[in-house]
């Protein structure tokens, strides 16, 4: 991957995660699209996300989910946790995340991608 390609962790159904294609579409940008619900993050690469990110993993988790409601609703968990029941559960992980340069953002609004430059 060259230093212009972004990576798009990307769900299909998730109209976000469209409009994010849609933008480096638009901007004629190079990207590589990870399809994360057909090929679950492991732990390791979520951890690494994180970091990208700069956030912990309970913010990274789509609490409006029904796996979360299920799942984990009124439960207390630690990083480690987290960051399992996202690999158990992938639709947890918000969407869509985009990594250009070894920083990442969540693409809501659209426009954060620009923070990555």
């Amino acid at each position: 991957m060259g230093n212009n390609t972004y990576t798009v962790y990307h769900n299909n159904r998730c109209s976000k995660s469209r409009c994010t294609l849609a933008y480096l579409d638009n901007k004629k940008s190079d990207y590589e699209v990870i399809e994360y619900l057909k090929n679950p993050l492991s732990a390791d690469q979520l951890k690494e996300l994180l970091v990208q990110l700069g956030i912990p993993a309970a913010e990274l988790i789509r609490k409006g989910e029904p796996d979360f409601k299920e799942h984990f609703k009124g439960k207390e968990l630690n990083e480690q946790q987290w960051i399992e029941a996202m690999v158990n559960y992938p639709k947890l992980i918000e969407r869509p995340i985009i990594v250009k340069n070894g920083k990442a953002v969540i693409g809501r609004p659209t426009e954060r991608i620009e923070e990555l430059g």
